[in-house]
């Protein structure tokens, strides 16, 4: 018998749900995966985008360098620029930001976050 991983996308919570886990695992890092999987939800399934927006740019500035939410809140910026084909001056600067610090040292952020700014670039038209 074969055993299959799947993957399956978590959904879009409720935002106030989605700003309690957030909050919560910002100064907390055992919170970490629910606030991944809650990052993600609304990146790919809100609609949202300012608070999307708002939300990748908090995790983005706020979690502690070597946290896998910086990665992933650049990941999503790239996820929400494919989505709105519009991302905010500030949440470009900060897609663009994480990258370089993924380039420079993927201790402090993993290389996910170069994934999403592939995609802000792509998706905006930024080359």
């Amino acid at each position: 018998m074969h055993s299959h991983l799947s993957f399956e996308n978590p959904p879009a919570l409720p935002h106030e749900v989605v700003a309690e886990t957030l909050e919560r695992a910002l100064p907390d890092r055992s919170h970490e995966g629910e606030a991944a999987d809650a990052l993600v939800g609304i990146a790919l399934s809100d609609d949202d985008r300012e608070f999307v927006e708002h939300w990748c740019m908090e995790v983005g500035t706020r979690a502690v360098s070597g946290s896998p939410l910086l990665g992933l809140a650049g990941l999503c910026l790239g996820h929400t620029a494919r989505r709105f084909g519009h991302l905010g001056d500030d949440a470009l600067a900060l897609a663009k930001s994480l990258a370089a610090r993924a380039e420079t040292d993927p201790a402090d952020v993993d290389d996910r976050a170069l994934d999403g700014y592939d995609d802000v670039r792509s998706f905006l038209r930024l080359w």
